[in-house]
């Protein structure tokens, strides 16, 4: 058994698309990053690759590289999914918890589920998604950001 931890955490700003576990959510504000900045997959991705003992995204997806500006992170997500099971490693189980002040994500984590399953090859019973808010504190209480985090647990 093999375990590993995650987060991320972006600002957000105006004029940007709010994607969060693949799912496009509408949101007058978007997460700022060289991707879709998607902080629930880059936390689950974070502990995916750390589980199998891969370094870290940075390592895999460098932010200076314009390959990756702009990319999907489902897409990034499948990738990593690949490299674990070419360790010889499948995925036992993703917990993951968004802290977000807004939107509300109960609605989405189904979805979000979903798409983390299907990009990573495993049933949906085995991917948690949570939510909850910073209760008013701090960059994510101000809605300024949004952050995540995630263990996974290889076998």
């Amino acid at each position: 058994m093999r375990v590993g931890i995650g987060y991320d955490i972006h600002r957000l700003a105006a004029g940007r698309r709010l994607v969060l576990g693949g799912v496009a959510i509408e949101h007058p504000k978007g997460l700022v990053g060289h991707s879709d900045g998607d902080v629930l997959l880059h936390a689950l991705m974070d502990a995916l690759l750390g589980a199998a003992n891969l370094g870290d995204l940075g390592r895999h997806f460098p932010s200076d590289d314009p390959a990756y500006a702009g990319a999907r992170s489902v897409e990034l997500l499948r990738r990593v999914g690949g490299l674990i099971r070419e360790r010889g490693l499948d995925v036992g189980s993703l917990d993951a918890t968004v802290i977000a002040e807004m939107p509300r994500l109960a609605p989405h984590v189904q979805a979000m589920r979903e798409a983390i399953a299907g990009a990573i090859g495993v049933g949906v019973d085995r991917v948690s998604v949570k939510a909850t808010t910073n209760d008013g504190l701090g960059v994510i209480g101000a809605e300024e950001a949004i952050a995540a985090l995630a263990i996974a647990h290889l076998e």
